[in-house]
């Protein structure tokens, strides 16, 4: 969560978009700071059940290590910011399914998300620019025009 005197919507967009969960621009109420950290404690204790005992997820090239929060493609360690963890994590567990940006911004971002769904789209990108071999040509994170995106789990490392 980032606390900051800067409020204009490029500031707050430009903190979602680094990985911040929250932005709270200055001034804020006791009460609100309080509301946005149970929140964000409610999301993470949401994720933690609903994921269950899963400790490693393999998905053709990528292996995500849930609960060491680690990413690897094709053997490598890929350092990733914590939402670029938790948006491929939630695609991993999902197979092939095609997701919205509207879809991943509120299983990701939570309910109270006040961005753009833009936001999706630089988390994608700079996703592609860390796991595909080539990222203007992805083979990993595959988007449908009109519909979506979807983690191809059926790519092998050639």
């Amino acid at each position: 969560m980032m606390l900051t005197a800067r409020s204009g919507e490029s500031d707050r967009i430009c903190g979602l978009e680094i990985g911040a969960d929250d932005y709270l621009g200055k001034p804020f109420s006791q009460q609100e700071l309080l509301l946005r950290v149970r929140g964000l404690l409610r999301r993470g204790s949401h994720a933690s059940a609903v994921h269950g005992d899963v400790s490693v997820i393999r998905r053709g090239e990528l292996e995500l290590d849930i609960s060491r929060r680690r990413a690897f493609c094709r053997g490598t360690e890929v350092t990733l910011t914590p939402r670029e963890f938790e948006l491929l994590a939630y695609m991993a567990r999902r197979g092939d399914r095609v997701f919205t940006r509207s879809q991943l911004l509120h299983a990701v971002w939570g309910a109270g998300f006040e961005g753009l769904d833009h936001t999706v789209n630089s988390h994608i990108n700079r996703l592609r620019a860390k796991i595909e071999t080539d990222p203007a040509n992805p083979r990993l994170l595959i988007t449908l025009w009109g519909h979506g995106y979807r983690l191809d789990s059926s790519v092998i490392a050639s």
